[in-house]
């Protein structure tokens, strides 16, 4: 009989927990829904219009109890529909412009973001240390920095592009000064000093008051200014997005020695210094720009000292072209924020819908009677909802509910660079040669 010896193999498993939170968050689009959106109020256009709808329904209630008592106030039918369509049309073209900003707002501040992504990841990878025993390392004797010194200097550069978005940010709402929280840990000091050398802060002008960034300023919320961040006697002035309107240069500028004005002071036989402002402490720059000239700056001193042969010049331009991208979609955002529709078209528009619902309960009343009512009100509400909703809109860097999510994209923003600091490799250490642009000899 034989004996079969059986063996057990047991397997040891090791169960990893892994946290399921994810690296980058996103607002995801909400299912489709009709009915709960239907009767919905939080985030509708009917807090806004409330007060003109009743005031229509009201003058409608009035108009037909005058009807009721025997009084004839009816109108002919004729003219209220020509009216009408001219109201449409208005307000149809009133909508799209408004969108149309929106829409364009939102498309530079991501077109924005996205030159900040690649200025950033190539920062990272391409910016490195030359080899220790190249030949080409003494045609640059600055480049003396060792690999974790120079990683420091790559961080700083990775923070100024997530600090960029965030000083746009604050520029296109007219929010001044350096003692914002999101500051906090991205804004070098190098920049604080320029930054306060110039004084960025603008003072309010008659010439810049714009209506569609009145609404955009806000108080109270910003955080307690660091030691390094504030300046003595510097005044907080919540102004609009822009400090563009300044008085042209004129030949008063230009004076020649000893006297108060000159015609043609280029012509004169003395030689004089031409001084464009006498007094350049007082003058201010946006920050994002002093944030680009920064940028701008450490690629020229990486490139010098040596520490972009790898990419060579073809390289070192597209990143120098991902900073003036970075500019010409703030300027851009600018447009839209300095740019607002013309208030007399929105103060006729006003205008034109309300004597459209002041007109129709009386061309109403004689066919409807007290129905007239309802409908009047479901009209206005209509009419009112449309301009009101242009109206919000059409400035989407504010603070309003359906304004643009600023904060989010900027966040998120910054957790991504953070993420590439912390989690994602270095290109390491450099190539072997120079590039110089030449091609192959």
């Amino acid at each position: 009989m034989e004996t079969v010896a059986s063996t057990t193999t047991r397997r040891s498993t090791v169960t990893v927990s892994v946290p399921k939170k994810k690296l980058i968050t996103r607002q995801r689009l909400r299912k489709y829904s009709w009915l709960p959106d239907v009767l919905r109020l939080k985030g509708s256009i009917v807090p806004r219009i409330i007060g003109p709808v009743l005031t229509v329904t009201v003058f409608a209630t009035i108009t037909a109890y005058i009807y009721s008592q025997g009084t004839d106030i009816t109108l002919t039918n004729s003219v209220v529909p020509l009216l009408a369509v001219v109201v449409g049309l208005i307000l149809v073209f009133r909508n799209g412009t408004s969108y149309d900003r929106y829409y364009e707002g939102r498309k530079d501040f991501g077109t924005m973001t996205s030159h900040i992504r690649n200025l950033a990841r190539l920062i990272w990878i391409n910016v490195a240390v030359p080899p220790a025993d190249d030949d080409a390392k003494g045609k640059y004797p600055t480049a003396n920095l060792t690999a974790a010194q120079l990683r420091r200097k790559k961080v700083e550069m990775l923070k100024l592009c997530a600090c960029f978005a965030y000083t746009v940010k604050h520029y296109l709402r007219g929010e001044d000064g350096l003692d914002w929280a999101d500051y906090a840990g991205i804004l070098p000091a190098s920049c604080v000093r320029l930054a306060q050398s110039g004084r960025s802060s603008r003072r309010a002008s008659a010439f810049t008051s714009y209506a569609a960034t009145a609404r955009t300023s806000r108080s109270g919320s910003r955080a307690e200014s660091p030691d390094e961040l504030e300046s003595e006697g510097s005044v907080n002035i919540a102004v609009d997005a822009t400090k563009r309107v300044r008085v042209k240069r004129s030949k008063d500028r230009l004076k020649l020695p000893g006297t108060k004005n000159s015609s043609t002071p280029l012509m004169s036989t003395l030689h004089q210094t031409i001084d464009f402002n006498p007094n350049p402490e007082q003058l201010s720059t946006p920050l994002p720009l002093i944030i680009a000239h920064e940028l701008s700056r450490a690629l020229f001193l990486f490139k010098r000292d040596g520490y972009l042969e790898t990419v060579g010049p073809a390289g070192t331009n597209a990143m120098n072209v991902h900073v003036q991208v970075m500019v010409e979609m703030m300027t851009a955002m600018e447009r839209v924020a300095n740019t607002p529709i013309p208030r007399s078209y929105s103060i006729h528009l006003k205008q034109c819908v309300t004597l459209y619902l002041f007109v129709l309960p009386f061309t109403l009343i004689k066919e409807l009677g007290w129905s007239m009512i309802p409908v009047v009100t479901v009209v206005a509400f209509t009419l009112m909802g449309i301009e009101g909703i242009a109206d919000e809109i059409e400035m989407p860097f504010g603070l309003d509910k359906s304004d643009l999510p600023l904060e989010r994209y900027c966040a998120d923003l910054k957790e991504e660079i953070e993420y590439i600091v912390e989690r994602l490799p270095e290109g390491g250490e450099g190539m072997y040669g120079v590039d110089d642009g030449q091609g192959d000899d």
